[in-house]
């Protein structure tokens, strides 16, 4: 008798290092309660803080921990982070939260001019039940067409470099690519397909979180056939992040 298909469900959001739209309020605790909710294996997170001091400092409610560990909790014993953007008193980047062993982790710095600090964070999941790796890159490219432009070829080369053609690959995150370029060079080159685009006609709007017009996050597979785009819920995501994040529950 055939083996039951290793089902995956997987969530992407940027979680604007803890704060609310404009940095009004932080959020963090209701942000994790959120994510906890939403029963991911994966967790995909851009923007999230390693560290920031004055932060810590000055709020009651911040956590002892880095941000991705106070999000993973007991719920995710595999995490990765990656530094994109330091300063002299904090940092922040991509993080992955796994509910299975992460084996090994790259981050990229694929930065382009000085203002606007951005990363690839690329982690190898193998589930102990599973007998083949799981590829995840957690994405976050920049607001400048030229930018993206430059950075989706480091993610295609890196793909081409690092995944091979039959393992199973997940990419996700805050593409920032509203104009869709970025969404049909992946399909061409790296042959990517984009859940959302896949199932329902079109890549999913996400930004701004309140009114999602904008189409700027993704999930992107590749040698995944079973896949379907997760419900999304507008409470109590909306206050909680600039972007609406993305599910999406996957069979191998």
């Amino acid at each position: 008798m055939d083996d039951p298909p290793f089902k995956l469900k997987i969530l992407t959001v940027n979680a604007h290092k803890g704060f609310t739209v404009f940095n009004s309020r932080f959020i963090l605790h209701e942000l994790r309660d959120a994510i906890r909710a939403a029963g991911a294996d994966i967790v995909f997170l851009q923007e999230v803080l390693g560290a920031h001091q004055d932060h810590a400092s000055r709020l009651a409610r911040w956590p002892a921990t880095s941000q991705y560990e106070f999000l993973a909790d007991s719920i995710w014993p595999d995490f990765a982070y990656g530094r994109n953007a330091v300063y002299p008193y904090d940092h922040y980047g991509n993080a992955l939260l796994s509910k299975y062993p992460i084996t090994h982790y790259d981050n990229l710095n694929i930065s382009v001019g000085k203002h606007e600090k951005r990363g690839l964070l690329h982690c190898v999941v193998r589930p102990v039940t599973l007998d083949t790796d799981i590829h995840a890159i957690c994405v976050h490219l920049g607001w400048r067409e030229q930018q993206r432009s430059l950075q989706l070829s480091d993610l295609c080369r890196r793909i081409d470099d690092h995944v091979p053609a039959d393992a199973p690959l997940l990419v996700a995150g805050d593409f920032n690519d509203w104009r869709l370029r970025g969404h049909h060079l992946l399909m061409r080159r790296s042959g990517l397909k984009e859940i959302f685009n896949e199932r329902r006609g079109r890549v999913a709007r996400s930004f701004p979180a309140c009114f999602p017009f904008l189409r700027l996050d993704r999930i992107y597979v590749r040698s995944i056939t079973q896949f379907e785009p997760a419900r999304q819920v507008a409470d109590p995501w909306k206050q909680l992040s600039n972007h609406a994040p993305l599910a999406a529950e996957i069979e191998l």
